[in-house]
């Protein structure tokens, strides 16, 4: 590691006071060092990685990372605060900072030495060494594991222990891990003849980048399984390369525990045994609980079947997480799974009337009626598929967010309270009533201590007969009633309101919309509007609301497409190129076309983004425009109610918010290296392989 850090890459004395300027101050002493070929566009390619993941650590450690093509050579800088800088860690601010910064071509024997400073991370008697350090130069051996002469002691104790630490890393890139083999010996020793086995769990992490987090949980998790006398064989799925687990190592293991926040691969070896699945930073924070969780299920006998689920963060709640961010998962969960239908069954009815005409609703069933040749028939088609698609709508919402809770078991009980409520008119609220009763009815179940001879039905049938006739129960005679009447009582106020209420609504959905570009509260008012034309025959009100939602949520992505191009020297060559796939984006309605430039400059392109937004939101409201598909873009513009004013509408939001943000962007000092031609440098994506929906 002697040519990754230097003592020129070390501030003792960081004054950022900002995970951002923190950063920036590091960065700089790269660039000095030639090791970083433009500031601002690396600096892009860090807020991009941070937004998708905080890189705080508990311990007080920020570890701010990423792959980029503005990096030279794989280089490692280091900062120390006295005050401590927020990086969004859990028991508080940061005081040791590393920079990583990794060329996006980068070997792996440079990406396995970065490995092996993570792991080191995890020891507390390297990081009190760096604490104590008393020089740049005496920082910069700690962390190359040297010996540094101007250390004291305990700096030198602290950096034998972290080297020791990565000599066992880069030892354990094969199957067994030496946590494994030292749990066991001591196992041995300590009976003094191998009377019982260790209980045995193999684990997989992973992590976006895949520089820093993947192998901090692998090092945090065969900690933890040292400590409670069990063997953990970890697979780390990192950048610095993927070994498969042996599949006998797999085979005698009684647990799996899955720590990632991307994919892991082939992920069916490790079917039919109990597992644990959680985001990488659970691996690191609370990998104690990790173990004993997934020992509870072996005791319980839960296992997995077939391929397990999709990833935690599309499907679950970490235990260690407040109870609001668990049900933002859950009902994102049911979203995600829920806007696929919504897209496919509304184009497919706005298509039909667009043949067809308003009276296609009215049309016989085309198993009766359908005449190849006859352009109504096949309106009639398109619409009574799309209506077949729509009817999917709430029994998804709800099914999926029981999946999210409780996992597969959740679906059958989420599935049958989502129709119930369809029944009996609650609409998309007996949905979302539906699908937590479910999921919470599930999870109780599964808390009930089941004898041995049982467990192997109760997923196929017990668990499902159960919470069915539960959820069915409360749907039907309990909660459905009040709930319906909910739903008709909201569905009346919206169809009720005109002029400068609908005004106000649409500004508010046009804030909304814009901002988070994509998250939660951008699909909050998705799925408000969807959820209002998921019939066949859908009011006025109703389609005005949906028309506001789309002309809003492609403001973001135009305004930056066109500030890129109106004024190119605010921008990188990143941005630049960004830009470009953002005109396409935005035409789309897919706003997270935007993302990148709001990671780079949120303060200025997030209130930009969201000022436009509440302009469109309210011009189309005014307009009176209107919209049956609940996707689509400038596509759908032939469907679309008053489409020349709705137009004016959306470009009135994207001239404010490039207005906004060049005026904001100019304010403040010039990119470095902008004003170089467009064409210059290498580009980004314009993206990360984020999945475009619902804008």
């Amino acid at each position: 590691m002697s040519d990754m850090i230097t003592a020129d890459l070390v501030d003792l004395d960081l004054s950022a006071d900002t995970k951002e300027a923190a950063a920036r101050a590091l960065a700089e002493r790269m660039v000095a060092l030639g090791r970083v070929t433009d500031l601002d566009g690396f600096l892009a390619d860090v807020a991009a990685r941070e937004a998708q993941m905080p890189t705080g650590l508990d311990g007080g450690i920020g570890i701010p990372h990423c792959r980029s093509e503005h990096v030279t050579e794989p280089t490692l800088a280091f900062g120390r605060s006295s005050d401590g800088i927020d990086f969004g860690a859990t028991d508080g601010p940061a005081d040791l900072i590393f920079l990583i910064a990794a060329p996006a071509g980068a070997d792996d024997a440079h990406l396995t030495i970065l490995s092996s400073l993570a792991r080191q991370l995890m020891n507390t008697e390297f990081t009190d060494a760096l604490r104590s350090a008393g020089d740049a130069a005496a920082a910069a051996a700690l962390i190359r594991g040297e010996e540094p002469d101007s250390a004291e002691s305990s700096a030198e104790a602290g950096s034998e222990t972290a080297q020791a630490g990565s000599e066992d890393t880069v030892a354990s890139a094969g199957a067994a891990s030496p946590a494994a083999a030292t749990v066991s010996t001591t196992t041995d020793d300590a009976a003094g003849a191998p009377e019982e086995r260790p209980f045995r769990i193999v684990a997989v992490t992973s992590c976006p980048t895949g520089i820093a987090h993947t192998y901090m949980a692998a090092e945090s998790l065969e900690n933890a399984g040292r400590e409670a006398g069990v063997e953990v064989t970890v697979e780390t799925q990192g950048s610095a390369g993927f070994t498969r687990l042996d599949p006998e190592v797999i085979a005698a293991a009684d647990g799996v525990i899955f720590a990632h926040d991307v994919s892991v691969r082939e992920k069916d070896r490790f079917a039919g045994k109990p597992t644990v699945d959680v985001g990488v930073k659970a691996g690191i924070n609370r990998p104690a609980e990790l173990i004993a969780e997934v020992r509870e299920k072996a005791a319980r006998g839960e296992v997995t079947s077939g391929s397990p689920g999709a990833t935690p963060v599309e499907r679950t709640g970490d235990s260690g997480e407040g109870y609001g961010t668990k049900l933002r998962k859950w009902l994102m969960s049911g979203v995600s799974y829920m806007v696929p239908f919504v897209a496919a069954g509304g184009l497919l009815i706005a298509l039909g009337f667009a043949i067809g005409g308003y009276k296609v609703n009215k049309a016989p069933s085309v198993m009766d009626h359908f005449l190849w040749t006859q352009a109504d028939s096949w309106a009639a088609l398109l619409f009574q598929i799309g209506g077949v698609a729509f009817g999917f709508l709430v029994p998804v919402l709800a099914g999926y967010i029981a999946y999210g809770m409780a996992d597969r078991p959740g679906l059958v009980p989420g599935f049958v309270g989502g129709s119930i409520a369809l029944t009996i008119n609650a609409g998309f609220l007996g949905g979302l009533a539906a699908g937590l009763i479910a999921g919470g009815v599930v999870i109780a179940i599964q808390k009930v201590n089941i004898p041995p001879a049982l467990r192997g039905i109760m997923p196929v049938v017990v668990i499902p007969l159960i919470s069915s006739a539960i959820v069915g129960f409360l749907m039907f005679v309990v909660i459905g009633k009040p709930i319906a009447e909910a739903q008709k009582g909201m569905t009346d106020w919206l169809n009720g309101l005109s002029g400068a209420n609908a005004v106000l609504l649409g500004t508010l959905l046009g804030l909304m919309m814009c901002f988070d570009l994509g998250g939660p509260v951008n699909k909050v008012a998705y799925t408000f509007a969807t959820a209002g034309i998921a019939v066949s025959d859908p009011s006025d009100s109703a389609m005005k609301i949906m028309a506001a939602v789309m002309a809003a949520g492609m403001v973001p992505p135009l305004a930056m497409a066109l500030a890129t191009t109106v004024r190119g020297k605010l921008f990188n060559a990143t941005e630049r190129e960004n830009g470009k796939a953002a005109w396409v984006l935005g035409a789309s309605f897919i706003s997270e076309g935007a993302i990148p430039f709001a990671a780079a400059d949120p303060l200025r392109v997030i209130p930009a983004s969201m000022a436009g937004g509440a302009i469109t939101g309210a011009l189309s409201m005014a307009f009176g425009a209107t919209l049956r598909a609940p996707h689509g873009g400038i596509f759908v513009v032939p469907l679309i109610g008053n489409p020349l004013l709705y137009l004016v509408a959306i470009a009135a939001g994207v001239c404010v918010t490039t207005a906004l943000v060049i005026v904001l962007k100019g304010m403040r000092k010039q990119v470095p290296g902008a004003a170089a031609a467009p064409g210059e440098g290498t580009a980004a994506p314009a993206a990360e392989s984020k999945q475009p929906v619902a804008a």
